[in-house]
């Protein structure tokens, strides 16, 4: 690029940083606990994709091996632990016939 462009380390940095706040708004903002665990993942893909772009360290060197590694091994983790998260809500969906928390359920959770 010539100029004013951004370049691609800069440009995936920001997504990330976009990605990062989407995911801790839908975090926050969501009450059904399989929305709040999509948000995380979000999140954790916005993580990732920064990392990445740190490991840039210009054209024609390519990238740094060590944070590619690191990220490899984050989303293998994240996988697993997001296949727990949904393991546990179904197992609590069953069990109290509902995918969000008790005190914010409408009804639920007051001094009777």
């Amino acid at each position: 690029m010539s100029g004013a462009g951004l370049d691609s380390a800069t440009l995936f940095a920001l997504t990330g940083a976009i990605l990062i706040g989407i995911g801790v708004y839908g975090f926050i903002v969501h009450a059904h606990l399989l929305r709040r665990i999509l948000a995380f993942n979000v999140i954790g893909s916005g993580i990732f994709l920064m990392f990445g772009a740190l490991g840039f360290r210009g054209a024609g060197n390519g990238t740094d091996p060590v944070p590619q590694a690191l990220i490899i091994t984050g989303i293998v983790v994240a996988l697993s632990l997001t296949a727990l998260a949904v393991a546990l809500l179904v197992k609590l969906a069953e069990e109290e016939g509902g995918a969000t928390l008790p005190e914010e359920q409408p009804g639920r959770g007051e001094a009777e």
